[in-house]
């Protein structure tokens, strides 16, 4: 996801945004951590915005977003989805199920990074964030029908070329867009 970020970030903020991205390695820590990474925030100014992104991984969403927005909620943080409206501190999002979904969104993206792709799109990917068994799963199986990752799939690699493509225009990827629509909400 850092990978992909690092290329999205730049077109998906104005120009003159500075963030920082921090990685937790993995769900859990992101989630054992967050609550008392978020409440050193508390002395942020309003000028300040915290995005927090995770992959669902089949987990329950509405659980899942409930605790992340508890934590915030804990440290003295207000969040887009509670504010009604308002300014907020912390953009809580989820990535529905996996990243992978993002880029399986967004076809000619992953045709640009995977030119033997064919151009006909498998029926199964047109809710990415339906993909039964694994999107990662899925992508991969694509990518070697083609003669791609025939020794497995890399998803960093995977991630810096196929996030170097993608435009938030045409992504059928309905997490992606939510994850867009909250990054232009942050003013």
């Amino acid at each position: 996801m850092e990978e992909a970020l690092k290329n999205l970030l730049p077109r998906l903020l104005p120009a003159d945004t500075t963030y920082r991205l921090l990685n937790f390695q993995g769900k859990h820590n992101l989630l054992k951590q967050l609550p008392a990474r978020l409440r050193g925030y508390s002395w942020i100014t309003e000028d300040y915005r915290i995005v927090v992104l995770i992959d669902e991984d089949r987990q329950n969403c509405l659980a899942l977003k409930q605790q992340m927005e508890d934590a915030a909620q804990q440290a003295g943080l207000s969040t887009k989805t509670r504010a009604g409206g308002t300014r907020f501190q912390v953009l809580n999002r989820i990535v529905i199920e996996e990243l992978e979904a993002w880029f399986l969104g967004d076809m000619e993206a992953l045709r640009r990074a995977y030119p033997r792709l064919p151009e006909g799109l498998p029926r199964k990917f047109n809710n990415p964030d339906a993909v039964s068994g694994g999107t990662w799963e899925a992508l991969e199986r694509t990518l070697q029908r083609q003669g791609y990752f025939k020794g497995g799939y890399l998803k960093v690699e995977a991630a810096r070329a196929i996030s170097a493509h993608m435009d938030p225009a045409r992504n059928r990827s309905k997490s992606f867009q939510v994850f867009h629509a909250g990054l232009r909400a942050l003013g």
